[in-house]
């Protein structure tokens, strides 16, 4: 082996362990690893499951709320979210039926909801306002008018 390639293989070693340190440090100190979907619900009884057999929005602290979601063919429920400005909300959604999305553009909201688990997101509404929110996840001919509003005062 040459001395360029020994050089090489040494380089392409060392960014490959700097790059499983930075990934392991971002997973496990800053919490930042993938969803484990250690939470699962039978999508055959979403409606008989606390929380989603009563869905809506629930005050849970000083300007926090809970809003529980069930996500099936073609709609939200539940179908419009009020919430005051500056609310710091946590979203516990589930679907029905197949995969959908759940994404509110101009927002850093984007997961996906899959039947079987329970998908959770956090955000704080800082601008007082009417957001869309859109099932982003082709999930059957009417994906298209399957969108919700929150309106923020």
């Amino acid at each position: 082996m040459q001395r360029l390639e020994e050089i090489w293989i040494t380089v392409s070693v060392g960014i490959l362990i700097v790059f499983m340190i930075i990934v392991g440090y971002q997973t496990f100190a800053l919490g930042m690893g993938p969803p484990s979907h250690k939470e699962v619900i039978d999508p055959q009884k979403v409606d008989t499951t606390a929380p989603f057999n009563n869905p809506g929005i629930k005050e849970i602290g000083d300007n926090e709320f809970e809003v529980v979601m069930t996500l099936q063919a073609f709609g939200f429920t539940p179908n419009s979210i009020e919430l005051p400005v500056g609310a710091e909300v946590h979203f516990t959604m589930t679907s029905k039926d197949v995969t959908h999305g759940f994404q509110i553009p101009g927002t850093n909201i984007n997961a996906m909801v899959m039947p079987g688990h329970i998908q959770k997101i956090s955000h704080t509404f800082t601008k007082p306002g009417e957001y869309l929110v859109i099932c982003n996840e082709y999930c059957g001919i009417g994906h298209q008018a399957m969108s919700t509003t929150i309106t923020v005062k």
